[in-house]
């Protein structure tokens, strides 16, 4: 231990030379904010990748589910068109009185068609939209409005797919998204009314004793209801599971704590 003038100094192991000034409130202040602030770095480093991680592993999620969620409308699509142009909404039904079989009359709302025993088909369009009954008018329009907005839909869902540049922005991705699975939505549910009506008052007056001809569920009624289930369900993907925009993006921000002010005065 040595005395050189006004200050004191010590030797330490490592050869360093620590003045009494070091181990001033200043000193001591400013080594625990630097500390504070590595620590909170770290933390802030670590955090910000295990969110990018977690970020990656949801946008892979999300981008797969949308493309099963585009696949199931494009699936219920075809399932509407085929619904809308097979003439087969009503069967001839073959029970109680009614057992004349050389003959199957299928009818659909654009056309009827008759079928006979050894194989051949004539099939006729309606001559008049009047001449069909209530449900099949229904039918007639609503099948093609599903149609329309089931297509949109999807081409919509396609453009603003996670797995798509189409758009840039991931904020307009998310709102296309949302959008197109709620045209999809709605192309189901207005898939499924006509589809219902019709299937009610075929059974009505399939139980109905005062009905000489009974006719049966076609094979239209059951894609069409297999159809707009398939839309339902894609829209609700397509709803849920879409890009996060830049206000569902996750963010978390750290501040290290500042370094206290030295005090003014001065330690001897």
């Amino acid at each position: 231990c040595t005395m050189g003038g006004t200050q004191s100094t010590f030797t330490s192991s490592r050869q360093e030379h620590i003045t009494f000034n070091s181990f001033s409130p200043q000193f001591l202040c400013s080594s625990i904010g630097r500390r504070k602030e590595r620590r909170y770095i770290k933390q802030k480093v670590s955090c910000k990748k295990i969110l990018r991680r977690f970020e990656e592993h949801c946008t892979m999620g999300a981008s797969g589910v949308q493309l099963v969620g585009i696949v199931l409308a494009i699936c219920g699509l075809i399932g509407a068109i085929v619904c809308c142009a097979l003439p087969k909404w009503r069967e001839t039904s073959f029970s109680g009185q009614n057992i004349v079989t050389a003959q199957t009359t299928w009818e659909g709302i654009w056309m009827n068609c008759v079928v006979q025993s050894t194989g051949q088909m004539q099939c006729k369009t309606y001559d008049s939209f009047l001449q069909l009954s209530s449900d099949l008018q229904a039918a007639r329009a609503l099948t093609v409005v599903s149609i329309v907005l089931a297509a949109f839909g999807a081409l919509v869902a396609f453009v603003g797919a996670e797995f798509t540049t189409c758009v840039e922005d991931e904020s307009a991705k998310s709102k296309i998204s949302l959008t197109a699975g709620i045209v999809i939505a709605i192309a189901g549910l207005i898939l499924i009314i006509p589809v219902s009506w019709s299937a009610n008052t075929v059974i009505r007056n399939f139980y109905n004793p005062t009905v000489v001809s009974k006719m049966e569920l076609g094979a239209s009624i059951f894609i069409g209801w297999a159809s707009s289930v398939l839309l339902l369900i894609a829209g609700g993907l397509l709803c849920c599971f879409r890009p996060r925009g830049s206000g569902g993006s996750y963010s978390a921000q750290y501040y290290a704590k500042s370094a206290p002010t030295a005090p003014s005065k001065n330690y001897v």
